[in-house]
């Protein structure tokens, strides 16, 4: 009897081995890391990999799961990635540093630091193109005036995020626009800028061809680490594990079926109009595993099933020549977006294929 399915199988030695693989490399040019764990719902055994790998920091988007890594024992500095305003008072107690970009919210967290008797530490974001969130630089001086006001609030560094909401390639120009007003805000204010967040997995070919960082000396890594590419084209990292995640589902029907459905084509369960292509009579699977659980276009079938389509609940395979039978299992690789919906989904058990997986508390 097969394992529960659907499943994501994880293999914490190569995300290990990844980790270990990236952090020497962006070490050559003085460069450290920040795992990100958002897109494996904060998973502790996952942070931990990355910690043994070397990552300096663990960032995530949620607050809680920076909670739940903090309760199993992960021990590093976190950063939240996104501040909400009325998640502050957790924000101060969980998170070491925030990521920031309005006024507003850097007072809350400084009135809650205040009541916790903390320093709370914020890198500062510029916007430099890709418009998801940053401060526009021209803004950046007076935004660094009103913070250094603050009480409880320390700055210790700014970022820049590309390549996510724009699709906007970190380049030797924005780069270099990052690294200048790191000069202008150190000079203009007195003060010693620690971590200089240039970016995400976006920036690998970026750091690859360039003869000069700049100031630029760290990053911010998730897709990298966890499925061993680039994000500018999706290209593979040399040297990197490309499987540690792999999605199972079990197959629930298969059969001999015509390639054309019968009967007055109409609006399928999510309001579109099918098409078919008679390719006469063919072996059909389906398997334990829809759009409610992963969206399809994120799967890639590793023993070459072709997809003919899917509804909420099921995908159907074109099984012709692989004799697959009620009862098997198939194999997908991922990507990030499915990585991040399997994750998340509560339909989908996560397995660690490597020995001593747990996290020692």
């Amino acid at each position: 009897m097969n394992s529960f399915s659907p499943r994501i199988e994880i293999s914490l030695s190569q995300i290990r081995e990844n980790t270990q693989i990236l952090s020497d490399l962006y070490l050559e040019k003085g460069i450290s890391l920040m795992g990100v764990t958002k897109a494996v719902m904060g998973d502790p055994s996952i942070a931990k990999a990355m910690i043994q790998g070397g990552v300096k920091f663990i960032a995530d988007s949620r607050i809680e799961n920076i909670q739940k890594m903090k309760s199993a024992g992960i021990s590093t500095q976190f950063v939240l990635l996104r501040t909400p305003l009325s998640q502050a008072e957790s924000i101060v107690k969980n998170a070491d540093i925030s990521l920031n970009t309005e006024i507003k919210t850097i007072k809350n967290l400084s009135y809650h630091a205040k009541a916790q008797n903390k320093i709370h530490q914020v890198i500062i974001m510029v916007e430099l193109g890709d418009l998801r969130e940053g401060i526009l630089p021209y803004d950046l001086p007076q935004f660094v005036r009103e913070t250094l006001s603050l009480p409880h609030i320390k700055i210790i560094g700014i970022g820049c995020n590309l390549a996510c909401y724009g699709g906007i390639k970190p380049d030797d120009k924005n780069m270099r626009e990052l690294s200048e007003l790191v000069d202008l805000l150190e000079k203009e204010f007195q003060i010693d800028l620690k971590i200089i967040s240039g970016g995400n997995s976006a920036n690998y070919d970026w750091f690859k061809s360039s003869q000069n960082v700049g100031r630029i000396n760290n990053l911010r890594l998730g897709e990298s680490i966890l499925l061993g590419c680039e994000t500018v084209s999706r290209k593979a990292i040399p040297g990197l594990h490309r499987s540690a995640f792999q999605l199972i589902a079990e197959v629930i029907e298969s059969k001999k079926k015509p390639s054309l459905p019968s009967g007055e084509i109409c609006q399928d369960a999510f309001g579109n109009v099918p098409g078919f292509l008679d390719r006469g009579t063919r072996q059909r699977v389906i398997i334990a595993l829809g759009r409610q659980d992963i969206p399809v276009s994120s799967l890639k079938s590793i023993d070459q099933l072709k997809m003919i389509g899917s509804s909420s609940d099921h995908i159907i395979l074109d099984g012709e020549n692989h004799n697959l039978e009620v009862g098997d299992e198939v194999r997908f690789s991922l990507d990030y977006g499915g990585l991040l919906a399997a994750m998340t989904s509560p339909f989908v058990m996560k397995q660690f294929t490597d020995c001593n997986s747990q996290v020692a508390i």
